[in-house]
């Protein structure tokens, strides 16, 4: 069994992890990633939308070469990059196990930065146990990494971003998506992501849940209904669909299991995702050589992620036995810079989690948000010319439009969570801006084409792209068909990553309307449902632990019956979380209903304890292990 000397330690390849490699390498540490994937790039590897943010976070760039361009930067500056070794265990005295295909590797860091990500939360449901049930992350992983598509029709669960985005990958891919239902009465994501799905006629349905899922050898339907104030569902409103594919997106937990495992600080805060690593500005936990960032150390968007993963790159860094040449003016200088990305990441209405769930862990008050300064300000009406119209609903951070507008036509300032606001008298109707917007929420309007007619550029991310001359459907903001219209320009560019502007020609009457287009015609309605007779569905029977068969009604019986008033004693009598997941599947939804029936708040029980190795390791693996050597 080989030990490794480094100075720090990096546990996860995703956004976070690589951006604090590169940071502590490119200030002179001496760097080891290691990630239990193949391929590093964590979640990245599956986003092949844009990002929001600014350019410090890579705002208008694809997930999939951010990627890229992370890794590059790490190995740039010289850090170790190891792939698939799982990191199973942090010992006491520092040393940190991983297994790898060959054997177990030992590393004795000076420095540990745990970024570790998260993984999906479970939803159960009669028949949720049936092939066809995914997480929005498992329908990612197939489609935009294995090149597989999951299923031909498939029925949406949270509207979140993931959801959302998600669904929208799934159209772009061919796969019909009948629905996408939200248990609250809001859209948890950002507006213009569920615009992109409306306008392309996928409805989404608020107060709504699934009641049942049904089929033989995987999924063939599922019934879904409307749910009161307490979210029961309401009898009479029931809805049956036609689906082979339910996909969950409800939300992740951070995964912390290493954490708890070197004892760490824990603290459980719902809004950063459930129990999280205490760690102050520095990133720092309450093990002074273990440093956290990214998801682990609480639910945010991966611009965050990056930002949380150099402030604990730079800290670490600068905590070293040794003199890495960092002054401290450069140091505080950095880490001021990052703090005050992170704030602008966290203003406005979709960083209040994050900004309460951060002061809730570090026990502080929370900060106040600054006044967000500019207002929308409707366009007006406008009969002659061309120009963008914006139809951004929300104050979300995001500056691609007004970075990459070549005419200084839009102006977002200081706070990206300021609404763009367009100079009428700048705009030349080019359309760079259409084509970076990662919401795809601009548009052209050209009222000059002729004396009854409009022309409108629309962004298109499918393929194939019509044609100049071309007949397509034109939809309006709800994919209802309004119209048909005529292609009149079709253009492709490297300089709009994978981003057509498709110009379409329709009566001035429609130039307000149409927003969206389709090539094929009407997508035909579902024909008759068939399914079997569900009178006599029990949620008792529903199976909570996946890996080891155990249903609601045991997970019950144990703690009515045998007093299992704990995770840890609810795993000793039903073997709920030894199985291939380690709980990743259960843990949360036993702690539901411990919380549930002993009338406790959730935050009140711990996860299993966590022992090394903490994931599923062979026996022959084990067996392989060498004497030690130092390296």
């Amino acid at each position: 069994m080989a030990m490794i000397n480094t100075e720090i330690l990096v546990i996860g390849g995703g956004p976070a992890g690589l951006c604090a490699a590169a940071e502590a390498a490119e200030h002179g540490a001496k760097v080891l990633l290691v990630d239990d994937k193949d391929v590093l790039g964590g979640q990245l590897i599956k986003q092949t939308h844009r990002f929001f943010g600014s350019r410090q976070q890579y705002a208008g760039v694809r997930g999939i070469d951010i990627a890229k361009i992370l890794i590059e930067n790490a190995r740039e500056f010289g850090v170790e990059l190891t792939t698939g070794a799982t990191a199973t265990a942090i010992y006491g005295d520092g040393v940190v196990a991983a297994a790898t295909d060959d054997g177990f590797l030992k590393v004795r860091p000076e420095k540990i930065i745990a970024a570790t990500g998260a993984y999906e939360n479970m939803l159960a449901f009669p028949n949720s146990d049936l092939p066809g049930v995914y997480g929005a992350g498992a329908v990612q992983t197939l489609m935009n990494v294995n090149g597989v598509a999951p299923g031909n029709r498939v029925l949406m669960i949270g509207a979140g971003n993931i959801g959302l985005i998600v669904a929208y990958q799934l159209l772009q891919a061919g796969i019909g998506v009948a629905a996408v239902i939200e248990i609250t009465d809001r859209v948890g994501g950002y507006y213009v992501h569920a615009n992109k799905i409306r306008r392309l006629g996928v409805p989404i349905l608020l107060r709504h849940t699934v009641k049942y899922a049904w089929g033989g050898e995987g999924v063939e339907g599922a019934a879904i209904a409307r749910v009161d104030e307490r979210y029961r569902p309401i009898p009479g409103t029931e809805r049956d669909l036609a689906v082979d594919t339910i996909c969950l997106s409800v939300g992740l937990t951070p995964l912390t299991e290493l954490l708890w495992n070197a004892g760490c600080g824990m603290k459980y805060i719902a809004q950063l995702g459930g129990h999280v690593a205490w760690h102050d500005e520095n990133m720092r936990t309450s093990r002074e050589d273990i440093y956290v960032a990214g998801d682990a150390s609480g639910i945010e968007e991966a611009s965050s992620a990056m930002i949380e993963g150099k402030v604990a790159g730079l800290n670490a860094a600068y905590a070293l036995k040794r003199d890495i040449g960092l002054s401290k003016k450069n140091y505080e200088g950095c880490l001021e810079d990052y703090r005050e990305q992170l704030c602008q990441l966290r203003r406005g209405p979709f960083g209040e989690k994050a900004r309460r769930g951060k002061s809730a862990l570090m026990g502080a008050p929370i900060p106040a948000d600054r006044p967000i300064k500019s207002t929308p300000v409707p366009d007006e009406e406008f009969q002659k010319g061309a120009r963008v119209v914006i139809e951004c609903e929300q104050n979300i951070p995001c500056d691609p439009c007004e970075a990459t507008c070549p005419h200084g036509a839009i102006t977002v300032g200081e706070d990206m969570v300021n609404y763009p606001l367009l100079d009428a008298g700048k705009c030349n109707a080019c359309g760079i801006c259409v084509a970076s917007c990662p919401g795809l929420a601009l548009f052209v309007l050209n009222r000059d084409y002729s004396q009854t007619e409009t022309e409108i550029i629309l962004p298109y991310e499918f393929i194939p792209v019509p044609n100049k001359g071309d007949r397509v459907d034109a939809c309006d903001r709800e994919g209802n068909v309004v119209c048909r219209a005529r292609v009149s320009r079709a253009v492709k560019s490297k300089k709009f990553d994978r981003t057509a502007l498709v110009s379409l020609v329709v009566e001035d009457r429609y130039a307000d309307v149409v927003r969206s287009f389709r090539i094929s015609g009407i997508v035909p309605e579902t024909g008759r449902i068939e399914k079997p007779d569900m009178s006599r569905v029990d949620e008792m029977d529903t199976i909570i632990c996946v890996c080891e068969d155990v249903t609601r009604r045991r997970i019950e019986e144990a703690i009515d019956r045998d007093g299992a008033q704990s995770m840890d004693e609810i795993k000793r009598l039903l073997r709920c979380g030894m199985g291939p997941c380690q709980g990743k599947t259960c843990q949360r939804l036993i702690m539901q209903i411990l919380a549930k029936k002993l009338n406790r708040n959730i935050e009140e029980f711990k996860p299993q304890t966590y022992r090394g190795p903490m994931k599923p390791v062979s026996l022959g693996l084990l067996a392989k292990a060498d004497d030690e050597e130092e390296n």
